[in-house]
């Protein structure tokens, strides 16, 4: 069997199943490959960050990536792993139509739920300051123009609110509620501040909550476990792997360049036949021989 055969995707409805049956960790993911680890490793969804599909280009997260770019590096992530996948679509690369078109493409992608967010492009990461938001009745004709133009009605639009830094957090709520009466199957409330507001905002606003656990930021860093016991269903840590990932290689080139060998470090490096075995090489080069004998056969 085609080895990528096997890489059905589960999709939105076992992302609906898993959010309800326990809080969902999604780890942060920038290509296939980094998919396949954190598949490995038993997590139920996986998490494409629009600042990490800049970052991977050497972009700031300031909107300079385009719609086809995010939905290459998500079907890239789709094809090779079965884990549903959670996108960020920024604002969603433009108004109204731009915000349709988004959704389908997703959708084709194989992506199970996107998060789109009340700034004014180009935004910025929620984390920092001099954020503008766009109105309440823009944001809204957003999320009812994404959740008109699914197809499958399992497929989630998360709205996500920068309001906190922004206009304070009574009127963070405020939006939140509003945008759950507009459709949206989940609110993340970007940049809370304490454990006490992220306790107080659920009490507030019902329904599916996600939690930003980004590192180097404003919302304190807390745990999968005491995320649920305050109410929240899905928690992502957007870019842990991909600044890991840049820290580690800064120490490889740098070992590189001044001793001229990488010997010093060989235990710090994946091997072939790890890697081998995450891409399930063996089975590639097997399906190979059988349809050659397959083929042999027919010529014969």
């Amino acid at each position: 069997m085609n080895p990528l055969g096997k890489k059905r995707n589960l999709g939105p409805s076992y992302l609906r199943k898993r959010i309800a049956e326990d809080i969902v960790v999604a780890p942060g993911v920038f290509d296939a490959v980094g998919a396949l680890v954190a598949e490995r490793h038993g997590f139920s969804a996986l998490y494409l960050s629009g600042s990490g599909v800049a970052g991977v280009q050497g972009l700031p997260d300031l909107s300079l990536t385009s719609l086809d770019e995010v939905v290459q590096e998500a079907r890239k992530i789709t094809s090779m792993s079965r884990l549903p996948l959670i996108v960020d679509i920024d604002t969603g690369f433009g108004e109204v139509l731009n915000v349709e078109r988004a959704i389908n493409e997703m959708e084709n992608a194989g992506v199970s739920a996107v998060h789109i967010e009340d700034q004014v492009m180009p935004k910025k990461c929620g984390h920092l300051e001099g954020k503008t938001l766009v109105t309440e009745h823009e944001m809204v004709e957003k999320i009812v123009a994404a959740t008109d133009s699914r197809k499958d009605k399992d497929f989630m639009v998360i709205a996500r609110t920068d309001a906190r830094a922004v206009e304070g957090f009574d009127r963070a709520v405020e939006r939140a509620r509003l945008y759950l009466k507009a459709g949206a199957d989940g609110i993340f409330p970007e940049a809370l501040q304490s454990i006490e507001e992220f306790r107080e905002f659920h009490e507030k606003v019902p329904g599916i909550l996600l939690a930003n656990m980004t590192e180097f930021g404003k919302s304190p860093l807390l745990n999968a476990e005491e995320l649920k016991d305050l109410g929240y269903r899905i928690v992502i840590f957007p870019l842990t792997g991909f600044r890991a990932y840049l820290k580690t290689i800064d120490g490889i080139y740098s070992e590189i360049k001044n001793k001229g060998t990488q010997r010093d470090i060989m235990d710090s490096l994946m091997t072939r036949a790890e890697f081998y075995d995450l891409i399930n090489y063996f089975e590639y080069e097997n399906e190979d021989r059988e349809i050659s004998a397959k083929a042999k056969k027919i010529m014969d």
